[in-house]
């Protein structure tokens, strides 16, 4: 039985994990950092590479502890090493490179996208190659055809913001509280989704892409109107978001011939009436429809350990001068998009 500890620091979770090859999950710990966050608003970055010095080692220490295991029990050191906030992903993967140096274990780094894009096939072992994901998360909104551990074809990005990042900024303009996603989420489950109007920017476009910056703006001048209650404001946002998402993931769909799933990942993924939304999509196709259960969307290193365990047995190993990376696209090949820049 092949073991594989994961390492996760990407933004504000600390997490270790252990899972085994076949897919098992023997330990999972995680360290949170809302609070120390929650004061302004949004992740800070130095706050968070600290919290993650703090916390990584016990963290660590706790799920070998779990698993009733020690270091000599492991056969592989998975490590995000981006993208991310860099101060973090520097402590996770250091760690990582340390732990494999010291043990002599091979190491595996992480592309903490394709711990999102790997993790329903986590969850889902009938999962098959290749397949249609909508990555949606904080910093990330893309479409891409997942074919193996290090082959993605991407369809679509974001040219400017993307959905989990304006859901985080909707709910700073609301007053809703920090994190953002499941605020605004909460306050939208009493409002009417239909009270306010606002854009869906590139919906039916021959564009694939993705755009929320203008969404936000609209959501600022309605919070700003007085004309609307918090709950309807959030309530219209959410719905926005979802037919953005659906209108583009059904084009995706369209130039896709022979996936064999739909699969939503990442943080925003956590949100159910983006998953009902997507299930009826993929129903629509006569698709399945796979996403992680709610605590593999957000970070975690569950998800990192399998991303190793699945480049691992590929022969993907890494050795100890692999670099920390704040940008790292899954498909570095994909043409450019409009006015997306760095996030392209």
């Amino acid at each position: 039985m092949t073991i594989i500890l994961g390492l996760e620091s990407s933004c504000d979770e600390t997490a270790a994990a252990l899972v085994t090859a076949e897919g098992r999950i023997l330990a999972h710990r995680l360290a949170t950092q809302e609070e120390a966050h929650r004061p302004y608003g949004g992740v800070v970055p130095e706050i968070a590479a600290r919290a993650h010095v703090e916390a990584l080692s016990p963290l660590i220490e706790a799920a070998l502890a779990d698993a009733d295991m020690t270091l000599d029990d492991v056969d592989v050191i998975a490590a995000t090493a981006g993208p991310g906030l860099i101060g973090g992903v520097m402590v996770g993967l250091v760690t990582g490179k340390a732990l494999a140096h010291a043990a002599g274990k091979p190491l595996v780094a992480v592309n903490h996208l394709e711990g999102h894009a790997l993790s329903p096939r986590l969850a889902d072992p009938s999962l098959r190659f290749p397949y249609l994901l909508l990555l949606v998360s904080g910093g990330h909104c893309q479409l891409l055809h997942v074919r193996g551990p290090g082959d993605y074809a991407r369809l679509a990005t974001t040219i400017d913001d993307a959905a989990g990042e304006a859901f985080d900024k909707t709910a700073k303009l609301l007053g809703l509280g920090f994190p953002g996603g499941p605020a605004v989420e909460k306050a939208a489950a009493k409002g009417d989704p239909k009270a306010v109007p606002l854009p869906r920017p590139l919906v039916g476009s021959d564009e694939p892409h993705f755009s929320f910056a203008g969404l936000k703006s609209a959501v600022m001048r309605a919070a700003q109107s007085g004309q609307y209650a918090t709950e309807d404001i959030a309530a219209s946002f959410q719905q926005a978001v979802i037919d953005c998402l659906v209108d583009r993931t059904r084009r995706a769909l369209g130039a896709s011939a022979g996936v064999t799933a739909l699969v939503v990942a990442g943080g925003v993924a956590a949100n159910q009436a983006v998953r009902g939304a997507l299930t009826a999509l993929a129903a629509e196709r006569d698709l399945p429809f796979v996403a992680p259960p709610l605590w593999l969307c957000t970070d975690n290193a569950a998800m990192i350990a399998w991303a190793g365990a699945e480049r691992y047995a590929a022969g993907m190993v890494d050795d100890l001068s692999i670099p920390a990376r704040p940008r790292w696209p899954l498909d570095p090949d994909a043409e450019k998009a409009r006015g997306a820049g760095v996030k392209a």
